[in-house]
């Protein structure tokens, strides 16, 4: 299975955006799927995820303003962020829980304040 994000974008501080991770296959195939992103000059991060039975947990810094969700008939999961802030700008990427497929190429957000 292969995942692919996408959405990313540029918006101002307070603002919103949804990115979606889709599967090449069955995402009940994988036990929980999980929001990564990366800043300019800093490790990539553990954001959210979500298990397939639906149990959902997020990082500090976004709990709160973010909200992942998966429709399994879509094969997809999302990523709502809301309130967002210039320190949420970076790349972000959808990988299992705990990550051991490939990285793609994620999607980059930008939030200017």
């Amino acid at each position: 299975v292969q995942l692919q994000a996408s959405g990313g974008g540029s918006v101002q501080a307070g603002g919103s955006l949804r990115l979606s991770c889709a599967a090449s296959g069955n995402i009940l195939s994988m036990p929980a799927l999980g929001w990564y992103r990366q800043a300019p000059g800093k490790q990539r991060e553990w954001v959210a995820t979500i298990s397939r039975v639906g149990n959902i947990a997020y990082a500090d810094s976004v709990n709160g303003r973010f909200t992942i969700s998966r429709v399994n008939a879509k094969d997809t999961v999302y990523l709502q962020m809301n309130a967002l802030k210039p320190e949420d700008t970076g790349v972000y990427f959808c990988n299992r829980e705990p990550p051991n497929l490939p990285w793609g190429q994620g999607t980059q957000l930008t939030v200017s304040s």
